[in-house]
Order: structure tokens, then sequence, then C-alpha cells
């Protein structure tokens, strides 16, 4: 007996249509890629020819095996291309990220600027081994102030958060149980400036009534008293870096009274003052190799250089090693030194002998302030209005910046042939950035605004990752440490974000 075959399946009809033919698959083109080395455009290994369709990720596998060193280390890369002038556009970006495949990301650019004849240059940009996750969510609002809060700051192990406040209180929280730790009381005046030594022991802050106070973190009791000797009130504070001074770092107070004075913390009595400005000091700044825009010598106080070539009043100052000097000796994993020379020998410096600054008014200028140079290396012009913070990534390769025009501007700061380049503008506030902050990984930004909102920027894309409102006005401060955030201002309450 023949074996009967089934009968032919119904087709599938699609509201009374019968189901479309399946397209084929499209064939990808060929392109001829160099990898080259983001920060001095060195080739990685000859130019390979591969399908456009490969994705990022397995160009990031492929770098890995064409580099010639011996480590069997995954290092995870970041890719882009560089438009060229002739095809940019005022306020654009002026790099491709490739963040999906070589052929969504850079042949089906709106740009048209690429085809598959060329030989595309991929740059490649090393990434943290590790990946901060981004901010969500709301996990406490912390009110206790009864002013607007000033200044913010995470302590260097991101364990408690120190904030000042119009009140004349400092106030310290645990971030463990995201409750009030101490009340530090003294100051009669605004506390505007609060800064964590590099080892956790101890916290200085300075205020609207001229006076610099020390306090023990552990106990919220006063390091003795006051340390008198500004004329007007403190605008900045600045500890000496740990691997300059492990056991007793000094520290340095900016005032508007035009001068800075270096403090002895172990005497509490000061060492010497810096004068030769004809206005407020707004802020200072102590760079890794004992440079402390006049820029002096924290060994003796003498004048090295005076950088004059900004036409306007300097409001800021930005080092590309503040995130290293901040967080000193403390990483991920949690470990402490146990002792200062242990602490001292774990800090690493960038490769590069003096660190870059840069400081801003309505334009930015980079200096490199211990080459013998006085004259910037570049000029950062873009903003609108008056720009009113900088900061450099950890890792040194941007640096952003906020203004009153409502955005943030990123600027490449990664080799000297490209230094200060525009990269692109962050737009989404609709008030005023007063304030910038980065992640430990350097790929992502946030940014706290007048218009009550912090918002978390994705450098891949050069858009929002994650839009925090909550605040019910301004607000005035903002810091990133792990995957927290904390964000005050001037509703008077402190709100802590995390993933």
């Amino acid at each position: 007996m023949a074996t009967l075959l089934p009968p032919p399946k119904r087709p599938k009809l699609y509201h009374g249509v019968a189901e479309p033919e399946p397209e084929p698959l499209k064939a990808s083109p060929n392109v001829v890629v160099q990898f080259v080395n983001e920060h001095d455009g060195t080739p990685i290994a000859p130019a390979v020819n591969l399908p456009a369709n490969v994705a990022r990720e397995g160009l990031e596998v492929l770098v890995n095996q064409l580099r010639t060193k011996d480590d069997d280390e995954h290092v995870p890369f970041a890719f882009h291309v560089a438009l060229p002038e002739e095809a940019t556009t005022p306020n654009a970006p002026t790099r491709i990220v490739i963040s999906k495949s070589i052929e969504v990301d850079v042949l089906s650019h709106a740009s048209h600027a690429f085809s598959e004849e060329d030989v595309l240059v991929v740059r490649c940009a090393p990434q943290s081994v590790f990946k901060v996750r981004p901010a969500t969510r709301c996990s406490a609002t912390l009110s206790g102030h009864s002013s607007p809060i000033l200044c913010a700051s995470f302590s260097p192990t991101g364990n408690l958060l120190a904030t000042g406040s119009g009140d004349t209180h400092v106030r310290l929280w645990d971030l463990f149980t995201e409750t009030p730790s101490h009340t530090l009381t003294g100051h009669t005046g605004w506390v505007l400036c609060v800064e964590w030594d590099p080892l956790e022991r101890k916290l200085a802050s300075g205020g609207h009534d001229g006076h610099v106070r020390l306090w023990d973190p552990k106990t919220g009791k006063p390091l003795g008293d006051a340390m008198k000797g500004h004329s007007k009130w403190v605008t900045s504070l600045a500890w000496e870096p740990l691997h300059l001074n492990p056991s007793t770092p000094r520290l340095a107070s900016s005032s508007k009274d035009g001068t800075v004075r270096v403090w002895s913390t172990a005497t509490r009595k000061l060492e010497y003052a810096l004068g030769g400005h004809t206005a407020s000091v707004n802020v200072v700044k102590w760079a890794g190799g004992g440079l402390g825009v006049r820029v002096w010598d924290a060994r003796g106080g003498k004048q090295l250089h005076i950088l004059k070539d900004h036409a306007h009043w300097v409001t800021t100052l930005a080092l590309n090693t503040d995130f290293v000097l901040r967080t000193g000796p403390f990483d991920h994993t949690g470990k402490r030194p146990s002792s200062d020379e242990e602490g001292d020998s774990s800090i690493h410096l960038p490769s590069k002998d003096t660190p870059h600054l840069v400081s801003r008014t309505p334009e930015l200028l980079i200096s490199e302030p211990g080459g013998g140079k006085t004259k910037p290396l570049t000029r950062l012009t873009g903003h609108q209005r008056q720009v009113s913070h900088v900061a450099f990534s950890p890792d040194g390769r941007w640096a952003a910046s906020a203004g009153w025009d409502s955005a943030v501007r990123l600027w490449d700061c990664s080799g000297a042939g490209q230094l200060g380049k525009f990269v692109a503008t962050l737009r989404g506030h609709v008030g005023a950035v007063y304030r910038l902050a980065w992640s430990a990984d350097s790929r992502m930004l946030v940014s706290a605004s007048k218009d009550a909102t912090v918002k978390i920027w994705d450098l891949k894309t050069y858009k929002i990752k994650s839009d925090l409102p909550g605040h019910t006005d301004e607000v005035y401060c903002v810091d990133f440490v792990a995957d927290k955030v904390v964000s005050g201002g001037r509703d008077r309450t402190v709100k802590i974000w995390k993933n």
C-alpha cells in the first residue's frame, strides 16, 4: 500500500492578504579598514579587508587579536571615524561612533561622506575594563538642611557624603543606610565648599565667614579651632596630593580677598600666603607634579607662570589628573591601604610629566603649565553664553563644558594632533547647566541644571541615557561615584540616585 502524503498546509493570511515572500538577504560589501590608535594615530596593524556588516563586538575581538602585545587580557574598545571637514556642519558631531556596524553607522551615515571604495581609518580607544551602571531611580531623598544646598562631595571610597548649605551647617550622610551621620556646626556663614582628605581621614570646609575648618568624619567633631586669615569668603579648597605628602597633606584655600593660603593640617597654622591676584581667586587646584591662572611652586610659594590669555574673568579650572588625585589609593575593589606609604605607591598619574589645565570664561583655553610655555595650546569656542563648569574625564581623553546657554559640549583631549577638537553638543536641558560630573569609566556624564533636572548622557550616542527629574527647584551640585549619583539644590533636599 502506497504511503499517503500529508495535505499541503493552508497558506497564512494576514488580514486577508497572503504571507509576503521573505526578502532575500542583502549582500554586504567588503571594505578596507585601517585600525589606528586614537591617542597618536599610529596603526595597530596593517589594513584589513572585512565585511562591512561585522558587528561592533566583532571589531573588538578582531582588534584584540591584531594587537602585538603579548598579554592575553581582553581590552574593550570604542571605535569611531572622523568626519572630513567638508562634511561637517555647525554644532553637529565631528565623528561617527560605530555602535552597530560599519555598514549601518558609517556607510549609511546621513553625510554620505564615505563609500565602500574608501580606506576607512577607524580610531580605536581603549575603554575601562569595568562598566558603571547608569542611575535610573531615586533611592533616597534626604532632608535636614534648612537652606539651599550649595556643595556636595562623595568621600574617596564612596561610603560617605558631605554636603554644605546656606544654613551654615555641614552634614555627613552614611550611604550604606542612606541616613544622616553627623551634623557639623561651627561656621557662621554659608558653607561654600567641602573637600575630603585623599585617605578619608579628614574633611575640610570653607565658608562665607572666611574661615577654614577641619573635621573628623568618624566622630563629627571639629579638629581644633577654625583656621582664620582670609578677610573675605572662601571660594574653594584643595588638598595636597597623597603621593607628595602621604602622612600630613597640606590644604590650600582661595578667597574673594585675592589670596591663596596654604595651611599645615598638623598644626593648623598658615605656612604661606600667595598674593599677586588683583581680584577674587575663584578656584585653586593642587596638581600632581607639585604645582599649585597663576602657577606656583608648592614647595616655597614661588610664582612660576602667569597665564593671562583670557579676555574675561577666569572662574574655574580643571586638571586632567583631578580624578586620580581625588580617589587616591581607593578603587572598585574596596581595598584600603595599610599604611601611608602603601597608599602613596598605589597612585598612578598619567604618563605626561605635566597635567593639562583647562581654564574657562566664555571661551576655554587648554594650557600646559609646567612645560615652560605661557601661551595656550588651544582655544575652545562655541558656547553662546558664559561657561559655568569644565571637567576632564577620569581617563583624560575628554573635556566637558557646561554653559548658561543650556548646552553641554564635549572636546577631544586624547592626542596632541587633536587636542581640544570639538566633538559634540549635548542638548536636552531647558535652563542653564551649573555642574558636571563623570562616571569612573568615562562612558557617562551627568549634568545638573537650573531646570530642576539631572541628566545622564551616553557618550556613544551623545544622547540622554537617563533623565532624573524629582527636584522641585534649581539643582546646584552633583557628584558621581561608582553607580551612585547625588544631587542637591535650592529645594533643600539631597537626592541619591542608583541603578
